[in-house]
């Protein structure tokens, strides 16, 4: 994991792309697993993350909407971003169409055929007993379970689970195409979690978009209007 400083470092470059992209942006989408891991107590909210949160307020002062989806790194919210920073909060799909093209966003997680052990965690993690069972530890010891079991996630596998595994093991872009045979047209599928930059096509008239991890991509999808594509932020 890495240390205070290389964090440190991240957040800023960060907070420079988020406003970046503000001076045009119609709409800001995050898309999970923004925080190594996240848990809201009644009245405290972890450590860190001023100026990342700070900006994120900001955003939504000035009237640009911002989504972030849950992922499975920051699943228990419990109403702060509402409240506090004024996000929307997603907590599985958000579907919508934007200048004529179908977006269907969700941060990637328990779809698709696999990750099958991962499922039955993530109902668990997402019933309402297993945060409140969480929320009766003491911040310290809870968070350092937390911190624990992150080490063992895929962040901290090396690049396993940042290669192409191939079309037919590629889980998400499974998904669309089963999507798209039973449920109708999408023009551009929007994931997260998959740690690996993404730009396929899916049928012929439809894309499946991953900007990978800020860890070692710093990249995201704009939609101009008329395409969305992938672009990485290079400098601070």
């Amino acid at each position: 994991m890495p240390d205070h400083a290389r964090s440190l470092e991240r957040e800023k470059k960060v907070v420079a792309w988020l406003e970046d992209v503000s001076h045009d942006a119609g709409a800001i989408f995050l898309m999970g697993d923004q925080f190594d891991f996240w848990f809201e107590h009644r009245y405290t909210v972890p450590a860190g993350f001023v100026r990342f949160l700070g900006k994120i307020a900001s955003l939504t002062d000035r009237g640009i909407p911002v989504f972030m989806f849950r992922g499975n790194h920051d699943m228990w919210t419990s109403g702060y971003w509402e409240k506090e920073l004024g996000v929307q909060v997603i907590s599985d799909e958000l579907r919508f169409q934007c200048a004529g093209k179908h977006f269907y966003l969700h941060h990637g997680d328990g779809l698709g055929n696999g990750e099958k052990s991962y499922k039955m965690l993530r109902r668990i993690f997402r019933a309402p007993w297993s945060s409140w069972l969480f929320a009766r530890l003491h911040p310290n010891l809870g968070f350092s379970i937390a911190r624990a079991w992150s080490r063992k996630s895929r962040l901290g596998q090396g690049n396993k689970y940042e290669q192409f595994l191939g079309e037919e093991k590629e889980w998400l872009v499974g998904f669309c195409k089963k999507f798209l045979r039973e449920e109708g047209h999408i023009d551009y599928f929007v994931f997260g979690h998959r740690h690996l930059v993404l730009d396929r096509s899916v049928s012929e008239n439809s894309r499946y978009l991953n900007a990978g991890t800020w860890f070692n991509d710093s990249a995201y999808a704009v939609f101009d209007g008329e395409t969305t594509t992938i672009k990485r932020f290079e400098s601070l």
